[in-house]
């Protein structure tokens, strides 16, 4: 049995890992402040003698008394609405944060995976987006605390590899949906279906043509998965994404469509530096770790859609 320490682990993303890890017989020890991860993503492991909740914002120094053999770090408010409302915290939890994760998993001699982004891309001037290209990234604008701090952080993943031999992983996560997404996250798939149930206008924002590659979170974790069991010497960084393309607009139809909804489609202004193009090259994700997402956009919104009818 592994023990496993997921930061972030009530969020979307890592309360899914953290069910998988529990069903494949891991100790898992889940590390949140709940800044933007809800309580009610892991109450269902709570009873479960294989799981341990640290209520801890990774900001501080990160002290646990059991043995780690592995490390996901996916502490960070993921969402513009999120990691804008405080973006001095945002960069600190990507800096500061990050240093606290990779000193844990250097006194635990743990390998450790680094959750980035497909935000380190920037607003792409290559399309689609290979691991290579370095990014059109604005610094000082208002998705900078994002972009700039997942790009600082998998620098020192880097340095701590180089200066003290540290095992580290780096995956490049694209937009990824399904259950367990917060409800006031703002992003385009939970802002659609969440007006679409309440027949409310679907608000898109420019002229909708912005294009989006959407990955299934049951697949995406697959992915993680994947990447943290590979050999030493691939360290990444790997995207993982789906790399199936739709417009935002092509997005708002679909959840009409499927839902049911009378909702009519408005039209607001475009934020600033919002990227017109995502598309992930999974050229490596094909190559070294046999991954490549299946799950179509329809059969994942449906899942989706039954899990905010519920929660609405």
């Amino acid at each position: 049995m592994k023990s496993i320490l997921v930061t972030g682990g009530a969020g979307f993303i890592g309360s899914h890992l953290c069910e998988r890890l529990l069903l494949e017989n891991n100790r898992v020890i889940c590390v949140d402040n709940f800044l933007t991860g809800k309580k009610e993503n892991i109450i269902g492991f709570l009873n479960n003698p294989n799981f341990k909740l640290i209520e801890k914002d990774i900001v501080e120094p990160i002290s646990v008394e059991e043995k780690i053999d592995e490390i996901y770090n996916l502490a960070c408010p993921a969402s513009p609405i999120h990691y804008q409302k405080d973006p001095v915290q945002t960069m600190k939890i990507n800096t500061i944060g990050m240093i606290n994760v990779l000193n844990l998993a250097k006194e635990k001699g743990a390998k450790i995976l680094q959750a980035s982004t497909s935000e380190v891309y920037g607003d792409p001037e290559v399309h689609p987006q290979t691991e290579e290209y370095r990014g059109n990234v604005n610094p000082d604008g208002p998705r900078a605390c994002y972009d700039e701090g997942k790009r600082c952080a998998e620098t020192l993943c880097f340095d701590y590899l180089r200066t003290y031999n540290l095992k580290i992983k780096i995956v490049r996560i694209f937009n990824t949906y399904g259950p367990n997404m917060a409800v006031d996250d703002g992003r385009v798939v939970s802002n659609f279906i969440l007006q679409a149930l309440e027949n409310e206008d679907i608000t898109v924002y420019g002229d909708g043509l912005q294009t989006r590659s959407f990955c299934y979170v049951g697949e995406l974790v697959d992915g993680l998965m994947k990447m943290m069991n590979t050999e030493d010497s691939v360290t990444g960084p790997i995207n993982l994404g789906n790399p199936v393309e739709f417009t935002v607009l092509e997005l708002a139809e679909k959840v009409i469509q499927l839902t049911g909804a009378e909702s009519k489609i408005i039209h607001q202004v475009l934020p600033v530096d919002d990227p017109r193009q995502r598309k992930p090259d999974i050229t490596k994700a094909k190559n070294i770790l046999n991954w490549d997402p299946k799950i179509n956009l329809e059969e994942g919104l449906l899942k989706t859609i039954e899990y905010f009818k519920a929660k609405v």
